[in-house]
């Protein structure tokens, strides 16, 4: 079994340089949640306040929509979903100050030169086990967005969520 990377969110360039593609990882720390439409709202707010909003500067993003809470845990399922439905905004993203997305499924040639020109980077989770992934949800917090329900955006505190580096701070992407 290959030894996992423990990364801290929100993590430091100086962390995420070090990661290379197809090496496995646990998070900890926080992470924000954000879908499609929260990727429009995000963006619009970019563009009107010249920033992004809620404090999203520096921290990590997992395309998640979760379910209600079950058995004491915040979300009863969280798992990742396609994240190439978000590239059309995740170049303006990274630059405006989003150093990590974490999802499913390749991502666009012009997200992997996004990742190279900012230094951020790309993780992977394995699609078909949200509820397993639900167990490393320690917190869950409302941000913004209420209207959307499961696809609002919420601040998620992690304790070991496995993943794996799809795209390096460098551009550089896992080998099929």
């Amino acid at each position: 079994m290959q030894h996992s990377v423990d990364i801290w969110l929100p993590a430091s360039k100086e962390q995420l340089t070090r990661l290379v593609p197809g090496e496995a990882v646990r998070l900890f720390g926080t992470i924000y949640t954000m879908r499609d439409v929260g990727h429009q709202r995000c963006l619009a707010a970019l563009n009107e306040e010249g920033k992004l909003p809620f404090g999203l500067a520096g921290q990590a993003l997992f395309y998640a929509g979760p379910t209600p809470p079950k058995a004491g845990r915040p979300f009863g399922a969280i798992g990742p979903t396609t994240s190439a439905r978000m590239d059309a905004a995740t170049p303006a993203l990274l630059e405006a100050g989003i150093t990590l997305t974490l999802g499913k499924g390749k991502r666009s040639d012009e997200v992997i030169k996004a990742c190279a020109a900012t230094g951020a980077v790309y993780l992977i989770a394995v699609g078909g086990a949200a509820a397993y992934l639900g167990g490393f949800v320690e917190k869950s917090e409302l941000v913004a967005w209420e209207d959307l329900g499961p696809e609002a955006l919420y601040r998620l505190t992690l304790s070991g969520l496995p993943a794996f580096v799809g795209i390096d701070s460098r551009g550089e992407i896992i080998e099929p």
